[in-house]
């Protein structure tokens, strides 16, 4: 069993009702739901970072480079999410 650490926090009633409705849809509990997209942050964080950092080595990437760079994601995400049909996005 993983270590766990035990916190207690304040959440307006209104987002902890929307957490708790994310997490029983995606079938885990509430401190899962709220680690795994505590995770997903940091991810997108290192993520925009790494970017940052090449482009002031190399310079700015070119609309050209962004809209394949969008075109490959939206084509991964697809593969990803054979439930959903290609063009759609979740809220």
């Amino acid at each position: 069993m993983a270590v766990r650490k035990k916190r207690s926090v304040s959440i307006p009633p209104d987002l902890d009702a929307q957490i708790e409705a994310a997490a029983t849809e995606a079938g885990v509990s509430y401190s899962a739901w709220l680690a795994a997209t505590a995770l997903k942050e940091f991810k997108i964080r290192a993520g925009l970072e790494a970017v940052a950092e090449f482009e002031r080595e190399y310079g700015r990437f070119s609309s050209e480079e962004i809209a394949e760079a969008e075109h490959w994601a939206r084509e991964v995400v697809g593969q990803l999410r054979p439930d959903r049909p290609r063009g759609t996005r979740s809220a």
